[in-house]
């Protein structure tokens, strides 16, 4: 499971939400906690009407002093500063995976959640699309929250489909439920005709009643393929529940994480991001985009 873990902070108060679930996440895994801060080159004095941290020393006093918070005090924590300027922050902290050897990287998303971050992407998708790490999306409005919070639902959505691509965030969704003590839900949507984006709703024009017969089919044997999928963690102990619907795919998982009361979303990709996650109509950037939920992102690489 997560034995160390990297906390990127730029100064400010948003980035600062990564800090409580991080700290939860290492007490009950016993893992260290790094805090670490990238000297961007032309960094401007102020981010989202907070400070940003812009010189080495300055860094390196502000990490300093996170890492004495109460919170924060009974754990390992360490903090490093990359001094050298660099123009690309997301790659930085994606090249720091092989220096800092973190099995978790645990920040804040920033930003209004507009059509342009669709084209560009937040640092966080940027980061899961150039690295090999697990990544956990916290949103600002979950800043100083934990991420299991006690009286809570202990509720985790993982959406599934055949592929290997989301079936690679299930050991990990499992392992934490574990930890945890957590219900997994595993939901597995399959879309309509209409619902159909991409390259599959290029397909559906040339072959739509291949396209409806190939849905139904999928839609026919969810229930049997999410029961196998779900004995893999109930033998491990752990609380699955299951559930199948049609639908736009994002959409219905964010609806169904919605009225859950779910405290995770646990989703596998392959991390494409920018312009790419936007063309390729991405499940997990348009789900990590529109929820308010944290959701952790486990690439999947083929």
């Amino acid at each position: 499971m997560f034995k160390h873990i990297l906390v990127p902070l730029d100064g400010t108060h948003l980035a600062e939400a990564a800090l409580a679930p991080a700290a939860q996440l290492a007490a009950r895994l016993d893992a260290a906690i790094t805090l670490v801060h990238i000297i961007e080159k032309s960094a401007p004095v102020e981010v989202h009407g907070d400070r940003h941290l812009t010189d080495v020393e300055g860094a390196g006093r502000y990490l300093a002093q996170i890492a004495q918070r109460p919170f924060l005090a009974a754990l390992r924590v360490e903090t490093h500063v990359h001094s050298a300027e660099v123009s690309d922050v997301a790659r930085s902290i994606a090249e720091h995976e092989a220096e800092l050897a973190p099995d978790l990287i645990v920040m804040a998303a920033h930003g209004k959640r507009d059509a342009r971050q669709l084209i560009v992407g937040t640092i966080a998708q940027q980061v899961i699309a150039l690295g090999r790490t697990p990544v956990l999306v916290i949103r600002p409005s979950d800043a100083g929250g934990q991420l299991f919070t006690p009286g809570g639902t202990g509720l985790v959505l993982v959406p599934i489909d055949r592929s290997a691509e989301h079936e690679g965030a299930l050991p990990v969704a499992a392992e934490l439920a574990a930890a945890f003590g957590l219900r997994l839900h595993l939901l597995m949507v399959v879309p309509k005709v209409g619902d159909l984006r991409g390259s599959e709703s290029a397909a559906a024009l040339v072959s739509p009643n291949a396209m409806r017969l190939r849905l139904q089919m999928d839609s026919e044997g969810a229930d049997e393929y999410l029961k196998t999928i779900a004995a893999k963690s109930i033998a491990a102990g752990t609380a699955v529940t299951t559930e199948m619907t049609r639908g736009d795919v994002p959409g219905a998982i964010v609806e169904t994480a919605r009225g859950l009361k779910a405290e995770l979303i646990v989703m596998g990709t392959h991390g494409k991001a920018g312009s790419e996650a936007f063309w390729s109509e991405s499940v997990a950037a348009s789900v990590a985009t529109r929820t308010e939920l944290p959701v952790l992102l486990v690439p999947v690489r083929h």
